[in-house]
């Protein structure tokens, strides 16, 4: 499966909100994609608007690097707090090299379609809660630095420039 490029940051459709998908099969090759560019990058997430498609939907693998393919899509997802807030770093393949330590909450109910156009709900916590945060922030037209002080990211913005 080809390899898509993933954008890098200040690339406007980053910070663009997505809108929803409408139907879950026209997207399956769009998925494949995904998934074969995020191992590729390697990474354990990835949403649509980092391969320039600004629609509600991003893959993920929390385990992969460790032990099995655990490919989850999740599509129009919203992803309500459960946990207490904890600080973990996060690393974001729109702006490789750049890690922030993002306050979080430590556990998430997820809701989203999954490709079959089945409604899904899970309970996540640790660092798939985590990663489908970040994600669904990307949907938003947010980045990981976007949930930090304004100096802290003011400092990784001017890092980034630099790099």
């Amino acid at each position: 499966m080809e390899v898509m490029p993933i954008l890098r940051w200040p690339d406007p459709r980053l910070a663009t909100p997505c809108t929803p998908v409408e139907d879950t099969k026209a997207v399956a090759e769009l998925v494949e994609r995904m998934f074969a560019t995020m191992y590729d990058a390697p990474g354990r997430g990835l949403a649509a608007p980092q391969v320039g498609v600004t629609q509600r939907l991003f893959v993920m693998d929390a385990g992969w690097k460790t032990g099995p393919k655990t490919p989850v899509v999740c599509i129009n997802p919203v992803a309500e707090p459960l946990g207490a807030v904890d600080e973990g770093v996060e690393a974001c393949l729109s702006m490789p090299g750049v890690e922030v330590t993002v306050p979080r909450p430590s556990r998430v109910r997820l809701r989203y379609t999954d490709l079959t156009g089945e409604e899904q709900v899970v309970a996540l916590e640790g660092a798939e809660a985590r990663i489908a945060q970040h994600e669904t922030d990307h949907l938003d037209g947010r980045m990981h630095f976007d949930n930090v002080a304004p100096e802290t990211r003011a400092a990784i913005l001017a890092a980034w420039e630099t790099a």
